[in-house]
């Protein structure tokens, strides 16, 4: 019969099989309630997981395997309480108090669909529970209003002592652009230090209140105005946005080493454009080769937080300002989404438990695989 400890429950726990179950979350410090008595088992797991829905279904799961695995307990009452994990970051906490952490979206080149890839994932975060804000960083190409369907200007609130700009909000998502306070039609024509500035400006002078992800969509590149940004925005982690050809790979490098040079740790990289299904006869088609995405990633030692295939749809809901995961949420390109919203927000779980002074001395279980 085996022992009923801590690492034994874990590795029983961490041999389930689960698409929204990251095993390397579950380490000796989830464990946050553990009673053993006759034949019952008290137990209480913290991670991440943002939706309630995977949170029951995964409990199942767990609640069966460990009388799988432990005969000898015939009744499991297991909680899993599914906070974000906040990041620790000293240049944070003073200019966003309320945020518990800041994802950068990024590509080494435009054309790659970086910001239909932030709104999305911004979307997909909210839909599963978190509390999401948006910032366009993209000072001269802001396409966040148009892509959540946002047209009004943002009111200010006002008391004796602060100003603040009261982000707009759609699809359950905080937004603020420079698209929001000029017109449609009016060029940004600014030097780099003014469009940092202007950023800057989007992270102390908007009321942003809580939230469990601040998303910044990045300009294109890796040149001054983007070294400048990175140095400038208090960043848990970034997502690299590439396409699967090598054109797009060489600046996907470029872009991951830019934020490995400033110590910003890269949370993984979403390939866009992955493949094309025809829709007359379900075939699948790599219009831009295959795999890049993996490789480099591989190649780089970051994870892959996966593909998104193409899809005239994806194109139409940004153009229409209703994002894929709210028009057509049970297709393919949309289940891709959501499940990289999954994986990344797991990642930023690990890159916060790892750069805690707490987690140096947690032990981390192996993988039962």
């Amino acid at each position: 019969m085996a022992d009923i400890t801590k690492t034994g429950i874990l590795n029983s726990l961490k041999a389930v099989e689960d698409p929204n179950f990251n095993k390397d979350l579950l380490i000796l410090n989830s464990i946050k309630k553990f009673e053993v008595y006759n034949s019952a088992l008290n137990m209480e797991l913290s991670f991440t997981l943002p939706s309630s829905n995977d949170t029951d279904q995964l409990k199942d799961k767990f609640v069966r395997k460990i009388k799988e695995d432990f005969p000898s307990i015939k009744n499991v009452n297991l909680s899993i309480d599914a906070k974000t994990t906040v990041h620790q970051g000293s240049n944070k906490n003073p200019i966003l108090p309320g945020v518990k952490n800041t994802i950068a979206v990024a590509s080494g080149k435009g054309g790659v669909g970086k910001s239909t890839v932030a709104v999305n994932l911004a979307v997909a975060l909210a839909k599963d529970g978190a509390e999401v804000g948006l910032i366009d960083a993209d000072i001269y190409g802001p396409s966040i209003p148009l892509m959540l369907g946002l047209k009004e200007k943002p009111k200010i609130m006002q008391n004796q002592q602060t100003m603040k700009i009261i982000p707009l909000s759609n699809y359950g998502v905080k937004v603020i652009s420079i698209g929001l306070l000029v017109d449609d039609d009016a060029p940004v024509i600014w030097r780099g230090p003014m469009a940092s500035g202007a950023v800057k400006q989007f992270m102390s002078d908007v009321d942003w209140g809580e939230l469990d992800y601040l998303i910044f969509d990045l300009p294109p590149g890796t040149g001054d105005i983007q070294l400048t940004l990175v140095q400038t925005i208090p960043l848990t982690s970034a997502v690299i946005v590439t396409t699967p050809q090598e054109v797009s790979l060489i600046d996907a490098r470029k872009a991951l080493k830019m934020f490995t040079r400033v110590n910003v740790p890269v949370a993984g990289v979403v390939e866009n454009m992955s493949y094309f299904i025809a829709p007359d006869t379900g075939k699948k088609y790599d219009i831009f080769g295959t795999g890049g995405g993996s490789k480099i990633a591989e190649e780089l030692k970051v994870p892959f937080l996966g593909g998104i295939p193409i899809d005239p749809r994806i194109r139409i809901g940004g153009d229409n300002g209703i994002p894929v995961m709210y028009d057509t949420p049970d297709t393919e390109h949309a289940k891709a989404i959501e499940q990289i919203s999954k994986n990344l927000a797991s990642q930023v779980h690990l890159i916060n438990v790892k750069g805690s002074s707490a987690s140096k001395m947690e032990i981390l279980l192996e993988d039962n695989e």
